[in-house]
């Protein structure tokens, strides 16, 4: 019980706010005709935002040191650019939730109450409804954007890959319900993380101005970078796994570096593009995320 209840607060302190952003992403690349697809959009940033919130109240001495110090929960940023964000936008972003959480103490070392299991068995059971309609809805705005029904400022890609993060989420949520927690397939999660780790390089390139030469070369290059990770590693036998994870922490260190100085510069406004300052701390905590899991494969 002390590894279902840390580990699902960890990852709803991850994944809850993701998934609210990604409500926020959506709802903000709509055009103001598409009321029904903002309203509902809007009710998802709303009730993730609620979980969130619930999540951070019950992790408060339940999670673990090293994500809290991981910088995949908030960076030094995220409140700025929550702010930022929500002025930009329009829409509203409660940072009372970052603040709480730059109070969070670690713990969860000792047998959790009763109450707080069935507390967060709740909470599990609520992200799992959630999350599976935010699926079919990002499922049915892809669908009708592929079909020409829909404009949005989001690339089709994009949507899928929010799809696949969720269903990553849901995935994670389901099997500490079920009980089928095991040690991460490390090959596996390479493959994923670094295929998110790629496609953010390329939406980075895609959403700055065209001025921005350097950046884009970088981000071109980072790309590329992880394209031939995802190769290697799907080629790879396991006698060379632990290489390709030392190279890959090196490259997702780089990319770490290279979006944390673009959030820096967004919240600045030192940096010609389309990207909202919030997407910018959103790819950078999942860097952070990423890398905290390698750590643990290493």
């Amino acid at each position: 019980m002390t590894n279902y209840v840390k580990t699902s607060l960890e990852t709803h302190l991850f994944f809850g706010r993701i998934m609210k952003e990604h409500s926020l992403f959506l709802m903000a690349g709509f055009p103001a005709a598409e009321s029904s697809y903002i309203n509902e959009a809007n009710w998802y940033r709303d009730m993730f935002e609620n979980a969130l919130r619930e999540a951070v109240r019950l992790a408060n001495g339940n999670v673990g040191e090293d994500v809290l110090q991981s910088g995949e929960v908030v960076t030094e940023y995220t409140e700025t650019a929550e702010r930022q964000t929500s002025r930009l936008s329009g829409v509203p972003i409660d940072t009372r939730i970052t603040r709480a959480e730059q109070r969070l103490r670690a713990g969860g070392m000792e047998q959790p109450s009763r109450e707080l299991e069935e507390q967060v068995r709740a909470l599990n059971q609520r992200v799992i409804q959630l999350t599976s309609g935010l699926i079919r809805f990002k499922e049915r705005v892809l669908k009708d954007v592929l079909s020409c029904n829909l404009y949005t400022a989001n690339y089709p890609l994009l949507i899928e890959h929010i799809i696949r993060e969720a269903r990553l989420y849901l995935q994670t949520i389901r099997d500490l319900e079920t009980g089928r927690v095991s040690s991460a397939d490390s090959r596996n999660t390479e493959l994923f993380w670094n295929q998110i780790m790629m496609e953010h390089a390329e939406f980075i390139r895609g959403l700055l101005d065209p001025t921005e030469e350097a950046l884009m070369e970088t981000a071109d290059e980072l790309a590329e970078d992880f394209r031939e990770l995802l190769e290697q590693a799907r080629r790879q036998d396991m006698r060379a796994s632990n290489e390709l994870t030392r190279r890959t922490i090196e490259k997702t260190e780089e990319i770490r570096d290279f979006k944390a100085a673009g959030t820096r510069g967004l919240t600045r406004c030192e940096i010609r593009s389309i990207i909202l300052p919030l997407l910018a701390d959103h790819v950078l905590r999942e860097a952070n995320h990423y890398l905290r899991v390698l750590e643990e494969i290493d």
